[in-house]
């Protein structure tokens, strides 16, 4: 991959990720609410809607950039030997390794964007203050397992989905998808593979939300599953459902159709 491709990835998966949580951010309040233990209303409701956006705003473009360096590169150096059959397989090593990069970054704005939207009266900067002096630079990356475990099937959900949709597409109209295309088809691949890793997105939301020294704090995946099926059973596994299918499925549509433009343009 050629350093203007590159620059152009970096530059192009940034603004698409300040672009799709920013907009969407309402939306993801919603959803962290409706998945918080001590339940919607007590977590803020409808209230302070945007609790929580400066730790988004900050964390979104290095994220996104980390992602799509990594995607487009790691693609680029396993496209050359794959065969055809392989394709989905490379899209899927391409999308793992891009999320387990990026999550270096989300996590900490994560956590302390989750912990803002479920305390409205705190402030960003206080939220952060207390973490670090309660649980120190480790509560920061509090739900990193967590994270790439719902990230990684997420993408190898998502991102060969969305390929083989575009070309699918390409293949029907006889020439590339435009970005508005491209767009459509990651509305569609982005809402299935929310709908079937919501269980994984309440675990991390439980983890990233719990108190220190509590069970769920440990980060262990599987116990908070059992933990949530054992007290609200398939419900509570599929908290915010709707949301997250409406905020992923409209994010799909912004972020990868922001992307694909920005980077046509780019070069």
């Amino acid at each position: 991959m050629e350093p203007r491709e590159s620059w152009a990835a970096l530059a192009a998966g940034g603004v698409a990720g300040v672009c799709v949580d920013l907009i969407l951010f309402p939306l993801d309040t919603v959803k962290t609410r409706l998945q918080s233990p001590q339940g919607f209303r007590k977590a803020g409701g409808f209230r302070g809607i945007y609790a929580g956006v400066p730790s988004t705003a900050i964390g979104s473009f290095p994220n996104a950039a980390a992602f799509f360096i990594t995607y487009e590169n790691v693609k680029s150096m396993l496209h050359h030997d794959s065969t055809s059959y392989l394709t989905p397989a490379t899209h899927m090593v391409a999308a793992s390794l891009g999320e387990v990069v990026a999550c270096l970054i989300r996590v900490p704005s994560e956590v302390i964007k989750q912990r803002a939207q479920v305390s409205p009266s705190s402030s960003t900067l206080q939220i952060l203050y207390r973490t670090l002096y309660h649980e120190g630079i480790e509560g920061l990356y509090r739900g990193y397992k967590s994270t790439v475990l719902r990230e990684i099937p997420f993408s190898l959900v998502q991102f060969p989905l969305w390929e083989s949709l575009k070309d699918l597409w390409s293949w029907k109209q006889g020439h590339v998808v435009d970005s508005w295309q491209s767009a459509v088809c990651g509305a569609f691949a982005g809402g299935f593979a929310a709908a079937v890793t919501t269980p994984l997105d309440v675990a991390k939301t439980r983890i990233m939300l719990a108190k220190a020294g509590s069970s769920n704090a440990s980060g262990n995946v599987l116990a908070a599953l059992v933990g949530i099926w054992r007290t609200q059973g398939l419900p509570g596994l599929f908290a915010g459902v709707v949301p997250r299918m409406t905020a992923i499925s409209l994010g799909g549509f912004i972020f990868l159709g922001t992307y694909e433009k920005t980077r046509q343009l780019l070069l």
